[in-house]
């Protein structure tokens, strides 16, 4: 008998019908009724077992037991669920001895805990929600691209470019550690290493995603990149997943618009499609706020941040308002902010939040920042003290999207790329497409970790991907 998913028979209102249906082990009650789960939703099959009847067997049968059982579907007699599974065979496929299994339901095993157990804690209710709820995100995230006729590009994962300016990179080599080959000058002769140049793991996609642009029109990058920060924090990774589109022919305002409708859709496909895993998880973070101060409690559920996202229409506001906002807020006043607030800062989650959560009670988009913390690659607007950039700031978080415009006219291109020290003449292929053919284009990048943080509720971005690589940790 082909096996049949235990979502498909709980969403049916079929009775009376044969099944086989394999999956672990959640708990045996009684020796008589057992929690099966097959990954394929958040809700398990009671499995009814006839006293007597499989006692052969009843001992090995533990938590994370992996079985098969032929039965019989029924309405349920007992609470709690919809329909049960009269067993008429059980075979065991995989034992599970108790004495072993770290991640047993009764202990309660801490998020901490369940980090170091990475390869196990997909089986929990709470990374099982997780990662459904990532793996809904990455369809909607195609879909909504593909659907507006975007072409997938990607980007290489070995780069000889630093999209940002910023270093930190991890370095791609074949030479020896030791015996490096050396110039005169004692620096490395990467003339000798397999690319023949210096050459690094991407931090962004962006730039040759551009070079897409130029031809296609639409293009969006959804893949890995790294970044060799030696952060050991909650809200950092190594190896991290972005979304990165750019569009022909946008300025700043349509990019905006895009980024908008991006975070709206892809929100909105999670709360249809997953709406039980984020009950789940709703329901796991009000349990852990009543262990909280009241003063540290969230304002807002999750459901209810989701829904603030889908159902306000994000305020714009420009960051020289938005600083003044700041300035002239109560919090500035009694001194409650932790960090200093003047023009030219680069705005701190705090602040962020609080434009968000406070003045304005809505999404925010804020543009034309300071070109002095921003990247090379912005235009530059008349002023000559900004640049065309966008940030989206959310409830919780803040800043959950960052783009611009694209500067692209190649003289104020290559003087901005002196005055930052970038090597114009090494990013030729990137110039060229200011050469041939410039126009206006802009394009935006998205953390795809950050995002599943806000959807999920979860606080620790190590939470939500699923073997996170940090400083001194590359398990698995």
């Amino acid at each position: 008998m082909a096996r049949t998913k235990i979502k498909e028979i709980l969403q049916s209102d079929k009775t009376d019908y044969s099944v086989n249906v394999k999956g672990w082990v959640r708990s045996f009650r009684n020796n008589q009724f057992i929690a099966l789960n097959d990954g394929s939703c958040m809700k398990n099959l009671q499995v009814v077992i006839e006293l007597g009847k499989f006692d052969d067997i009843i001992g090995k049968i533990n938590e994370s037991t992996s079985i098969s059982v032929n039965g019989k579907i029924v309405l349920s007699q007992g609470k709690g669920q919809k329909f049960d599974l009269m067993a008429e065979s059980v075979e065991i496929l995989g034992e599970c001895d108790p004495n072993e299994y770290p991640l047993q339901l009764k202990n309660k095993p801490s998020l901490e805990f369940l980090r170091e157990k990475a390869h196990l804690r997909f089986r929990t209710n709470t990374f099982g929600a997780v990662f459904r709820i990532r793996h809904t995100l990455a369809y909607a995230i195609h879909k909504f691209f593909n659907d507006r006729g975007f072409v997938y590009m990607h980007t290489p994962i070995i780069t000889a470019s630093d999209a940002e300016g910023a270093g930190e990179m991890f370095k791609v080599t074949t030479l020896p550690f030791d015996g490096t080959p050396r110039k005169e000058d004692n620096s490395v002769d990467f003339a000798e290493d397999f690319f023949g140049r210096a050459t690094n793991l991407t931090v962004s996609g962006q730039l040759e995603a551009e070079l897409g642009a130029m031809a296609f029109g639409e293009v969006y990058t959804f893949g890995p990149t790294f970044r060799a920060e030696n952060s050991n924090t909650a809200r950092h990774l190594a190896e991290f997943w972005m979304i990165e589109p750019e569009v022909a022919f946008n300025d700043i305002k349509d990019n905006a618009d895009l980024a908008e409708d991006f975070i709206r859709y892809v929100i909105g496909y999670a709360m249809e499609h997953n709406r039980e895993d984020i009950e789940f998880l709703q329901q796991r973070l009000l349990d852990e706020e009543k262990q909280k101060p009241q003063a540290e409690r969230s304002e807002m559920a999750l459901i209810e941040k989701l829904e603030f996202v889908l159902n306000n229409k994000f305020e714009r506001v420009t960051y020289t308002e938005a600083i003044q906002i700041l300035l002239d807020s109560p919090a500035y006043k009694k001194k409650k902010f932790q960090y200093e607030v003047s023009w030219g800062i680069d705005m701190q989650s705090e602040h962020e939040r609080y434009l968000v959560e406070k003045h304005f009670k809505k999404p925010v988009i804020v543009t034309d920042y300071p070109k002095d913390i921003k990247a090379f690659y912005m235009r530059q607007n008349d002023d000559g003290k900004t640049v065309a950039a966008m940030d989206i700031l959310v409830p919780g978080i803040g800043e959950m999207v960052g783009g611009s415009q694209r500067e692209e006219r190649l003289e104020k291109l290559e003087q901005r790329m002196r005055e930052m020290h970038i090597p114009v003449e090494e990013m030729y292929w990137y110039l060229d497409t200011r050469r041939f053919g410039t126009v206006p284009h802009a394009g935006f990048g998205l953390g795809f970790e950050r995002l599943i943080l806000f959807v999920t509720g979860m606080t620790n971005i190590r939470d939500v991907i699923p073997f996170p690589r940090t400083p001194k940790n590359a398990e698995f």
